[in-house]
């Protein structure tokens, strides 16, 4: 249980990152991930990259610089813009659902404009998910300067889109519904150097 912990990825650039291993079933036609994350990074880097054979940027939540998020569904991005950071915990949900192709996001508690996605796409099951490095290929394939310096907590994956209750319940770290990847019950391998450590603030 990763209840009030963190990753911390100390170096920059970095080779390290972290496995997690989903429940994966079946191909997802709706899903939400969330997470939240503490870096000094003003040059790109990945938070959560979701690869198939098929597609290495299946699910991937980029960051390209402090003030821009893209969210990339089946290897195509919609890019939402963020006040500059000041610093702090950034806190970001974003759903997709496959009937509309609609994008939700959300950043520290706070829905941004609906954007279209991949309407239609189904997201394969057979994925390798990583935390801390955007996957060129299954798996692999890194560039060291998109990789995560930092700190890293609450990541969660789930097969649905989230209501808004439970998007302002994930950003407060309220009780959440079962998930696929749920930090209280994350099954994860550290590879390289990422340490875990108790959460410095609340």
């Amino acid at each position: 249980d990763l209840y009030r912990k963190v990753f911390v990825f100390r170096k920059d650039p970095s080779d390290a990152y972290v496995v997690l291993r989903a429940r994966l079933e079946q191909p997802l036609h709706n899903f939400t991930v969330c997470l939240r994350s503490y870096t000094d990074l003003s040059r790109p880097h990945s938070l959560f990259s979701y690869a198939t054979k098929a597609q290495d940027n299946e699910i991937l939540l980029f960051k390209p610089k402090p003030e821009e998020y893209r969210f990339y569904v089946g290897g195509k991005f919609v890019t939402f813009r963020v006040p500059e950071g000041r610093r702090d915990w950034e806190h970001v949900c974003a759903s997709w659902e496959s009937s509309t192709g609609i994008v939700r996001f959300w950043f520290n508690g706070k829905p941004w404009p609906r954007k279209g996605l991949q309407r239609g796409y189904t997201v394969g099951a057979t994925a390798a998910v990583l935390l801390g490095q955007e996957q060129d290929s299954f798996g692999g394939g890194f560039d060291l300067y998109n990789s995560f310096s930092g700190e890293l907590t609450d990541v969660y994956l789930w097969d649905t889109a989230l209501s808004p209750d439970k998007m302002r319940s994930a950003f407060l770290s309220l009780r959440l519904p079962p998930a696929l990847l749920a930090w209280s019950s994350l099954g994860y391998e550290v590879k390289g150097d990422v340490v875990v450590k108790p959460r410095l603030r609340e």
